[in-house]
């Protein structure tokens, strides 16, 4: 079982940890769970668990799901979701958690749970496993666990390979399987444009295509430049070695990239294994004449893609 280390604050996972929680009477919490865009994503080759070993340097953004979070003494776990027809089993990544969780500690807490999806699935932004950690955070505090951030982690890497970076907003270095998460500091925001085009992509499907390379990119510069927060050095460092597969697996995302990137950005990505693509750009007023500009040329027998005008999620009062 996870227990507090000595050594170790208590996770606030509240108003001052990296959710921005709010309590919503004595025995509920509301937070918010952001999602993420890879500024670098490097494969360094094929585990023996079958896993690929990483590195990438995730940075969260100010796109959130809601989760809704009350005791339930009688010790039930139950899910409710906005849209429905999300899972509401262990499927969902945030039920999930909330086992991981009681498992992991022995308690036999039961929590009333409601997530409102905003947050695209099947688009390389976090989504799911932004929710588990904002669980894991939540019910923390809800249930009194006291549990440190690295007891967190542990119950992170159980539920999946990202999810642990979501405890240490707003960026992280992420290594191992992607579960080893090193905390990066954030210069100042930074502006950016999310599509996500109208097809989704298969994680499995896209590691079944990459090639993993002879000589891999290294993360630096990229991370250097953040840490200035120099949107301009960011956008000249990005690099996904999963873009060109994505591409391979769904053309459709590569023309949208050419059409985002034709807008004229500082640059343009795939987030994690797609479908999404973002462009940093070079302050808010510039991410939104470059969201009009993608919006106001498509072609008119393209389906329509999902734009968000975003920036860096800064968990701090600013």
């Amino acid at each position: 079982m996870l227990s507090q280390m000595a050594s170790e604050a208590p996770f606030a996972g509240g108003a001052d940890g990296p959710f921005a929680g709010l309590p919503a009477g004595a025995d509920a919490r509301v937070v918010w769970a952001p999602a993420k865009v890879n500024l670098h994503l490097e494969i360094l080759g094929k585990r023996a668990d079958g896993y690929h070993a990483v590195e990438t340097l995730i940075l969260a953004i100010d796109l959130f799901d809601t989760l809704e979070v009350r005791d339930d003494p009688s010790g039930r776990l139950t899910l409710a979701c906005d849209p429905p027809g999300l899972p509401t089993g262990p499927a969902n990544l945030v039920y999930r958690a909330a086992d991981a969780l009681r498992r992991a500690t022995g308690t036999t807490r039961g929590a009333a749970m409601r997530l409102v999806k905003r947050i695209p699935h099947e688009a390389g932004l976090g989504g799911g496993s932004s929710d588990a950690a904002a669980a894991l955070a939540a019910l923390n505090r809800l249930w009194g666990l006291n549990l440190t951030r690295a007891g967190l982690l542990a119950a992170a890497a159980e539920i999946g390979s990202d999810v642990g970076v979501f405890l240490s907003p707003p960026a992280g270095w992420c290594t191992g399987r992607g579960e080893v998460v090193e905390p990066e500091t954030v210069g100042a925001p930074l502006h950016l444009v999310v599509v996500k085009p109208p097809v989704g992509l298969s994680t499995a499907e896209v590691y079944k295509r990459v090639t993993v390379p002879a000589r891999p990119v290294n993360g630096d510069a990229v991370r250097a430049a953040l840490r200035a927060g120099d949107a301009q050095a960011a956008a000249r460092g990005l690099h996904n070695r999963l873009q060109e597969p994505a591409f391979a697996a769904a053309p459709v995302v590569e023309s949208t990239y050419h059409r985002l990137a034709a807008c004229g950005p500082l640059g343009c990505l795939l987030s994690g294994s797609g479908s999404s693509l973002f462009a940093v750009c070079r302050d808010g007023a510039d991410a939104v004449r470059v969201a009009t500009e993608f919006r106001v040329g498509a072609p008119p027998n393209e389906l329509s893609s999902q734009v968000f005008v975003v920036r860096s999620y800064w968990p701090m009062p600013r």
